[in-house]
């Protein structure tokens, strides 16, 4: 009590203390001292951090960036998916198509009488057969020329084969086909759209945005949303903005495809000595380190270590070449912690490279100057209250 007493006598004494204890600490403040979470020295320590068996800490480079960057980017369509310059549109089995033939006059197999009443009249030199729908065996039958497949070809092809058949038959034949009902090359467009349909195709070639279109575009917003294109056994997802920007992403569809629009809420948390603590949203086509600092406020100047920013992370275990054992994974993924040291200028083309994804945790520590100053503020609240007193008493 008497040394108690002496010490409240010396107010100078007192200050000292506290300063030999906060500097002693260095940054190892007591675990009683408020914060917004672990210290740069807690993270990097595997006592403190690394109680979950498996946890990671990693020092990002430039390397590891462009290698993160670039296991993450989604496939570009034009590469899954090449495209041809003929239009996609092939007659199948269940569509109904519509022959016309000429021939030169005076004619020889045909009239000018059309077989089913759509010519204009009979001194027409065109005869148009009936529509026929093509047969399971993908075949229609014409006469003087018999059972013609039409399955896998296009119209141009199919009066090609007719012609040629009627070669030697009828008085230099011309042929025109149509399509007078597209039964077999559709396409599907579903998820969020404003209208989920199954989308006939022409022979003028659907792309990817028409259908869109046509099932009257999308219901969120277009920085938000992603699409999925399947096609036999080969699925790949694009961001939306993506695909508008590159015209070559505006692939040509083909019979079967199906497009799915799909919703991508992403966000990432921020913590710690940053302008804001949220969660904040990003775009489907992601974001980079850098674009997510600058949309939490940056670093707080007055609290932040720029050496202490962490993500931490559920990652790909291949990516890192981690070996595992089944304890540390979840889902197939393992918790990674990435350091980024901001004092480095050369950083900041790091963080440019490194990105962000959905779920991720963006946190950014106190210094040790801002922790031995909320250290210094509690022992004056402490010591000058005693002071005042102890004058108040003598």
């Amino acid at each position: 009590m008497h040394s108690v007493n002496r010490l409240i006598r010396r107010p100078a004494t007192l200050l000292s203390v506290a300063m030999i204890c906060s500097l002693s600490a260095c940054g190892t403040f007591p675990g009683w001292i408020s914060a917004s979470g672990p210290s740069r020295e807690q993270v990097q320590s595997p006592r403190d951090t690394r109680r979950i068996e498996g946890i990671k800490l990693v020092d990002v480079d430039d390397a590891l960036a462009k290698k993160l960057a670039k296991a993450k980017q989604l496939g570009r369509f034009s590469d899954i998916f090449p495209s041809h310059s003929s239009n996609n549109y092939l007659i199948g089995p269940g569509d109904i198509i519509e022959v016309s033939i000429w021939e030169a006059q005076p004619p020889m197999l045909f009239s000018g009488v059309s077989l089913d009443g759509k010519a204009a009249s009979s001194s027409s030199p065109a005869v148009t057969l009936p529509d026929q729908m093509v047969s399971p065996d993908g075949t229609i039958s014409i006469p003087f020329a018999g059972k013609v497949a039409v399955k896998g070809r296009n119209t141009d092809q199919i009066g090609d084969e007719i012609t040629r058949r009627l070669h030697g038959k009828a008085n230099r034949p011309q042929v025109l086909v149509r399509v007078a009902k597209n039964n077999t090359s559709n396409v599907t467009v579903v998820g969020e759209v404003s209208t989920s349909a199954t989308l006939p195709l022409t022979p003028k070639g659907e792309r990817l945005i028409d259908a869109l279109a046509l099932a009257g575009g999308v219901k969120q917003p277009i920085s938000r949303m992603a699409i999925q294109l399947s096609r036999g056994e080969t699925t790949s997802t694009m961001a939306l903005d993506s695909i508008i920007r590159d015209p070559k992403q505006n692939i040509m569809l083909k019979p079967g495809d199906v497009v799915t629009a799909l919703f991508q809420p992403l966000s990432f948390s921020v913590l710690g000595a940053t302008g804001k603590n949220d969660e904040i949203p990003f775009e489907a086509q992601g974001i980079s380190l850098a674009q997510a600092l600058a949309r939490s406020g940056g670093l707080n100047d007055m609290r932040a270590d720029a050496r202490g920013v962490f993500i931490f992370r559920f990652e790909d275990p291949k990516l890192l070449g981690q070996e595992t054992t089944p304890k540390t994974v979840v889902n197939g993924m393992v918790p990674i912690v990435y350091q980024v040291d901001l004092r480095d200028p050369a950083s900041f083309f790091v963080t440019q490279n490194f990105p962000i994804q959905n779920h991720d945790i963006l946190y950014v520590t106190n210094s040790p100057v801002a922790e031995f100053q909320k250290f210094l503020s509690l022992i004056i609240s402490v010591a000058v209250p005693s002071v005042t007193l102890n004058n108040a008493v003598k």
